[in-house]
């Protein structure tokens, strides 16, 4: 495999635009590789899928498109990212907070950590800002998540 492999799309900041995120990233990695079917595919798709809701719900309309970036480093780590225009960072909520949304960074953060994964969110310098995750990758497909005893799944 190369020694590195690098997928984008801009779309617009709609609600019909997440549906279209998730099914390029899975497009994108089937084409690396990776089965459409395999438990960690319906982990990227969560993940792309609230990363992309971000970018269209909180931006307020102040970010007209986004962009969603999909990479493997030699067949080691894949980065999953979504780019805006929007320069408020998103914001960690505690845990005891009532509310019916605002979780979909504790998800996103969540499902990194079970495989092993970082999130990182950082200015771009058109004073936007990228949310990543960057999970290791065996093979060809993510690491098998750990369970919370430490123990990784079958």
């Amino acid at each position: 495999m190369a020694d590195l492999l690098e997928a984008s799309v801009t779309l617009p900041s709609e609600p019909a635009s997440v549906s279209a995120s998730r099914s390029f990233v899975v497009d994108t990695l089937a084409e690396w590789g990776l089965p459409g079917g395999a438990d960690v595919s319906e982990t990227v798709r969560l993940i792309v899928s609230e990363l992309a809701t971000n970018a269209v719900q909180h931006t307020f309309g102040q970010s007209p498109t986004f962009r969603v970036d999909v990479a493997l480093y030699r067949d080691e780590r894949l980065r999953l990212a979504v780019t805006d225009s929007h320069p408020r960072f998103p914001k960690r909520l505690p845990a005891a907070v009532q509310q019916d949304n605002g979780r979909g960074m504790v998800i996103i953060r969540w499902l990194a950590a079970e495989y092993g994964g970082r999130l990182h969110v950082r200015p771009t310098r058109e004073g936007g800002k990228t949310v990543s995750i960057d999970l290791p990758w065996h093979g060809d497909a993510p690491a098998e998540a750990v369970t919370a005893a430490g123990q990784q799944e079958p």
